[in-house]
């Protein structure tokens, strides 16, 4: 057999495998293949009564609920409450959080003096702090929006000062051959060194915002996705208690979602990206 003809073969071969690729669900479609299965089986087991609707409802009486509180336009003030909550936390803990990184990650001194304790709060579960928050602050806003930003505060420090520390040294000695001023060696070197840290951070701080957003509106709230799941609880409305559920990882998945697509526009430039 000639090489021509296994070289024909060979293209033949792999033409259809691309037909087949193509043929296939599109990519994105993948990830909605399990939870379908999920939803169908739950359906079924509660239309034949192998599960009780007041301890699992149906996947459609979940739908009806969704669907009954957005026309009623409870749904919207709910998440808009929320919405407002976990963005205040998260701009205030992040923003503090990326200037303290920067800090230490910087100065040798500011890393031994600050980051030793920064680093021993990080290691204190932040749900034992509700008590003094609510002595201290009260049940207002202001002590739900704190605790959050407190949250979000650990990962963006943690990633901003590791992605500053871990700058190429060589690039420094190229600095300083060219003479940058330190607003340059800032905005040319230290942050596009530290980006693809700091936007990991800004992952994990989006997620821990909306993670303390839910115990922060269960501990005195009017209003929001967290306060509606308590109220749903005390009434024994399963339905709505999922319903929240829902909106949590439909939101918290959207903001991921939107954080991963800055990443991938911001680092286009760096070839060890694989995000």
């Amino acid at each position: 057999m000639s090489d021509v003809t296994l070289v024909s073969k060979a293209g033949k071969k792999k033409a259809s495998i691309g037909k087949a690729r193509r043929a296939g669900l599109p990519n994105w479609l993948y990830g909605w293949v399990l939870p379908v299965i999920v939803l169908a089986l739950w359906e079924a087991a509660s239309a034949l009564g192998l599960v009780s609707d007041s301890a699992l409802p149906a996947p459609s009486k979940i739908a009806k609920a969704f669907w009954q509180l957005a026309l009623t336009g409870a749904l919207a003030d709910h998440v808009t409450s929320s919405a407002i909550r976990a963005g205040g936390g998260f701009l205030l803990g992040g923003a503090t959080g990326l200037l303290l990184g920067i800090f230490t990650g910087l100065g040798k001194w500011a890393e031994k003096t600050l980051d030793p304790t920064i680093q021993m709060l990080r290691t204190v579960p932040l749900l034992t702090l509700i008590p003094l928050f609510i002595l201290w602050f009260g049940v207002g806003e202001f002590s739900k929006v704190l605790l959050i930003a407190l949250g979000s505060f650990f990962p963006l420090y943690f990633h901003t000062h590791l992605g500053v520390r871990s700058a190429d040294r060589k690039l420094y000695e190229v600095t300083r051959i060219l003479q940058y001023s330190k607003l340059h060696l800032l905005t040319k070197l230290i942050i596009p060194a530290a980006l693809p840290n700091i936007l990991l951070g800004i992952r994990l701080s989006v997620g821990a915002s909306w993670l303390l957003l839910a115990v922060a509106e269960m501990m005195g709230a009017s209003a929001g996705v967290g306060y509606m799941i308590q109220d749903a609880r005390v009434y024994a409305q399963t339905d709505i208690v999922f319903v929240g559920i829902i909106l949590f990882a439909l939101v918290g998945k959207l903001s991921d979602s939107v954080v991963r697509l800055v990443e991938k526009r911001c680092l286009r430039w760096n070839n060890s990206y694989k995000g």
